[in-house]
């Protein structure tokens, strides 16, 4: 990035960034400052850029071919990888898993490997999802199932869980989701009490069929069914690696197969996600919100970065953490159905660039992956947006927010819906931080130039849902290979994993070479 002729323009212009709190700062910029796609606008008038900005991030992302290394990724391209080390070293493919509408236009990549395995996964859903519904499967009383219990942790839950939530409004009438993840047991103590074991089926994910969080829980909930009188074998079904230790008909009602070159992070749209908001909110509904995520990877293919949704935000957070030097990044819905989807952002972006070395295994010299944040409006407004408007520290904030509610059960009160409201005080929110405000009394003082974007569609539905998922997911992307690393692995997660597995041991009784830990269990009487 750094050796790009638009990146020293960039830093040229980064020295006199737009002020947004001049005088009519705002004025003409929300029509010329938004792009749209498939029903979603993205409003950036108030970040701290202009025409010449965007028009120089054209040129990094051109001179970096961030949109010819997205379709190489979507191609098949091995794009998880580090030059010269050892590595994972693999495809990544999780836009496969929603390209089965057969609508690649001409000139596309697509991996028809990867394709074939996701539409071979869809069937063996659908059928499921029909036997499910017409009665085929049942419990040992003959009663249909109206609860699901999913058990993962990371990827295999933060994802799911958030869109799970994000679309309840859309859930199959009488079935409800619980989520099982933290290895402590109060978490499934705490869920077990509220399911129906009888009429519940669990659905147990790990790619590698090993997670020790996982599998802890998996025998936990297992034994609560045994002390209930229920086999498990007749509720349990499982996502998994395929010829894992999991892939186990004799165990499970039912396997469904995850594929190595879906991480974790990007794998909502896999069947990790699949089989529980197939369940939850109806085959169909899943099917759009595929079709939504699908739309925008198509998007993500056009090299006008005025046209490409994911590609304009990802250089734009680029403009903020690299140019004007902000660290964070907070993702506030005005819709209080996102309630988790920030804390899914977390994961699927400081996983994914958290990165120090570029995929020639050489440290990078320049800042990469934000630290990624947020709670709904307007619950934050009341928790943390006095730092945002007055702190020394500057966060940038990507503001999400949709013209109707979802259940639309909704009442006037002084003259303003509770829609009407909750959007006054977005929009409030997004000028205020930019424009700021003066005064003579300097606890009043509100400096402004805070940079904001804001994401808007008409309704938060299944279709509109997947593709604000993809929009992040491939924005994510995008920077990863603007920065030149590898935003695939996870080696961060390893060293801890390691270190918690030689704690174990101690605790088994077993002599190991630990004294840190060992110590540290002294100190605190364990």
């Amino acid at each position: 990035m750094k050796n790009s002729k638009s990146y020293a323009l960039l830093q040229e212009l980064s020295a006199n960034s737009y002020d947004l709190t001049q005088d009519k700062a705002l004025k003409g910029r929300f029509e010329s400052m938004k792009s749209s796609a498939l029903g979603i606008d993205y409003v950036y008038a108030c970040q701290r850029l202009n025409e010449e900005v965007v028009d120089a991030l054209q040129g990094l992302a051109d001179e970096t071919d961030a949109v010819t290394q997205f379709s190489r990724m979507m191609g098949g391209e091995n794009m998880n990888k580090i030059d010269g080390f050892e590595c994972e070293d693999r495809q990544v493919l999780h836009t496969a898993m929603r390209d089965v509408f057969d609508d690649l236009p001409e000139g596309f990549l697509s991996d028809q490997e990867a394709v074939n395995g996701a539409k071979a996964e869809i069937a063996k859903l659908k059928t499921f999802c029909d036997e499910i519904e017409n009665g085929t499967i049942l419990n040992a009383k003959g009663e249909k199932f109206n609860e699901m219990i999913l058990v993962g942790i990371g990827g295999s839950d933060l994802g799911p869980r958030a869109v799970y939530l994000a679309l309840k409004a859309y859930a199959v009438e009488g079935r409800k989701v619980h989520f099982i993840s933290n290895v402590d047991p109060d978490d499934a103590a705490a869920v077990l009490i509220d399911a129906d074991l009888e009429r519940s089926l669990v659905c147990v994910i790990s790619k590698s069929g090993s997670t020790l969080e996982t599998l802890t829980n998996e025998t936990l909930v297992a034994s609560n069914f045994e002390a209930a009188g229920l086999n498990p074998k007749d509720h349990f079904v499982c996502v998994t690696g395929k010829g894992s230790p999991m892939d186990n008909p004799d165990k499970y009602l039912r396997s469904f197969y995850m594929f190595d070159y879906v991480g974790g992070r990007y794998s909502v749209t896999s069947m990790v996600g699949a089989v529980m908001l197939s369940f939850g909110l109806g085959y169909d509904n899943f099917i759009n919100f595929l079709r939504g995520a699908r739309k925008i990877d198509l998007n993500s293919q056009n090299r006008d970065v005025r046209k490409n949704l994911p590609l304009l935000m990802a250089l734009i957070g680029i403009w903020n953490r690299n140019f004007l030097d902000h660290e964070t990044l907070a993702v506030l819905p005005y819709s209080q159905a996102l309630s988790r989807f920030a804390a899914h952002l977390q994961q699927c972006d400081m996983e994914s660039n958290g990165k120090r070395v570029n995929r020639q295994g050489e440290t990078v010299d320049f800042a990469t992956g934000p630290i990624v944040w947020g709670e709904p409006g307007t619950n934050g407004q009341h928790a943390f947006y006095q730092l945002i408007h007055q702190s020394e520290t500057v966060v940038p904030c990507d503001f999400i927010g949709f013209a109707k509610s979802q259940y639309q059960k909704d009442l006037d009160v002084k003259g303003t819906s509770s829609q009407q409201k909750l959007l006054a005080n977005l929009i409030a929110q997004s000028i205020g931080l930019a424009t700021g405000k003066t005064s003579d009394n300097p606890n009043k003082v509100f400096p402004g130039n805070r940079p904001n974007s804001m994401l808007f569609a008409e309704q938060l539905t299944p279709e509109i849902m997947g593709a604000l998922l993809a929009l992040y997911e491939n924005k994510i992307a995008f920077q990863g290979f603007v920065w030149n690393i590898n935003s695939f692995d996870q080696e961060g997660v390893q060293l801890g994993k390691v270190l918690a597995n030689e704690i174990i041991d101690i605790f088994t009784g077993q002599d190991v070479e630990a004294e840190n830990a060992k110590e540290y269990l002294k100190t605190l009487g364990l």
